[in-house]
């Protein structure tokens, strides 16, 4: 590379827009170079974008990368330009300014042709200094062409030699950094793999942790529950049906236990009291204190409600089960789906269909319970409850369906203590 340079002439490191030696030298798509302020400020006055060279056009202004080897040479250049003297040597004739390797070549001329007078006096001692002159420009004319064309190749060859490296070694550089990404994310999904194996474990021991401390507490729920029952039970009260309230497609019993709904409409009147929508019916007994618990009889029926209801809810077309419209039930629909009312609508889990379910109601502690009474489990409890006026037991038998299925009654039973 040194050899190279040192052959190297001014006019292969000119840009052709100074027309002076590269600085911070860059290439453009098209392959040519130029000095990186020449080439920004010739494109913010020249548009379209075109190369100056060979007019190349680009539709966007292209990015400028930095020509490294050019740069290299460019600066390696000015430091060998820089060790020539100031007062450098000039042709007598032409004014040009000599190189020093070229005044070394002249110099060698003269001791030739001093050599050549002394040796061969055949010379003619009438040729003139210009002459001599001539002749020496001519040798170094050439010489220069000589040197240039082998500096060219030279250059050439160095050039792609070192493109070639440079290629070389980059793609080297990429496929060691490939293989080093390879390796930290094989790495990395090794050990989210493992760390996503130990977090599903640890959900499924908590989730089992969780499923059998709710079944825990559960069972001893229920067996609370089901020692209460009997405690609960000693609150009986005795309800009938207030046929006033009935919707005129119920059919109640003569001595009021008994609902089931006809799906016949019976000529009644509409008084402010009735239900005109929902197949329900309120008792005639009322409680605005205490506690109070009674049975119905479910069996053989598909779909019921059953609960509580207080005074002022609204009667007269489509009503709402639920405690913020002034209902505290529970239900089954299709003839396994047991639900609260909570608003949303809770879904219950029993281990049996309930043939006989009982009601119980503390005014004072907000409370409203719902048991099995066959099975003495525990169904369901609302709490916290805001009573501030009478309620009622109310019954909703819903209408036959399915070929009868549903024309069951409920009926009001006593408590068999």
């Amino acid at each position: 590379m040194s050899a190279a340079s040192s052959l190297l002439t001014e006019d292969q490191f000119l840009c052709s827009i100074c027309l002076d030696v590269f600085t911070d030298p860059v290439t453009i798509p098209c392959g040519h170079n130029f000095c990186k302020a020449c080439i920004t400020d010739h494109w913010d006055i020249d548009l379209p974008y075109q190369c100056p060279t060979c007019r190349k056009g680009f539709n966007m202004k292209p990015k400028l990368q930095v020509n490294t080897l050019i740069s290299e040479m460019a600066a390696k250049f000015r430091q060998s330009a820089q060790l020539i003297p100031e007062e450098v040597p000039r042709d007598v004739y032409s004014g040009f300014k000599l190189k020093t390797w070229m005044f070394f070549l002249a110099c060698l001329m003269c001791v030739f042709m001093a050599w050549m007078v002394s040796e061969q006096k055949k010379i003619e001692l009438c040729k003139t200094q210009a002459e001599i002159l001539q002749m020496i420009q001519k040798e170094i004319k050439h010489s220069m062409e000589l040197s240039n064309e082998d500096t060219n190749r030279q250059m050439l060859t160095t050039l792609k030699e070192s493109f070639e490296r440079s290629q070389a070694e980059l793609i080297e550089t990429i496929k060691e950094k490939q293989k080093t990404t390879e390796k930290l994310a094989e790495g990395f999904v090794k050990d989210l793999k493992q760390e996503i194996s130990e977090l599903k474990k640890r959900i499924t021991e908590v989730e089992q942790l969780y499923v059998a401390q709710q079944e825990k507490l559960r069972k001893q729920k229920n067996l609370l529950h089901e020692s209460d029952l009997k405690r609960v039970q000693q609150y009986e009260v005795d309800v009938t049906l207030d046929p006033d309230t009935a919707h005129p497609d119920l059919i109640l019993s003569d001595d009021g236990k008994q609902v089931h709904d006809s799906d016949a409409w019976q000529n009644l009147p509409d008084n402010p009291e009735r239900f005109n929508y929902s197949s329900s019916v309120l008792a005639k007994q009322s409680f605005s204190s205490g506690r109070f618990y009674y049975e119905v009889q479910v069996k053989g029926k598909i779909y019921w409600w059953l609960g509580v209801a207080r005074e002022s809810v609204n009667r007269k077309g489509e009503i709402t089960l639920s405690p913020q419209d002034g209902y505290w039930t529970i239900s089954l629909t299709n003839g396994d789906s047991y639900y609260a009312g909570a608003d949303p609508d809770v879904r219950l889990s029993l281990k049996s269909r309930p043939q006989k379910v009982g009601v119980f109601v503390d005014y004072e502690e907000g409370l409203v319970s719902f048991y099995d009474v066959d099975a003495e489990a525990f169904i369901y409890s609302y709490t916290g409850c805001s009573f501030t006026e009478k309620v009622y037991p109310y019954f909703d038998p819903f209408v036959p369906c399915d070929g009868g299925k549903n024309s069951a009654p409920l009926i009001i039973s006593p408590v068999s203590l």
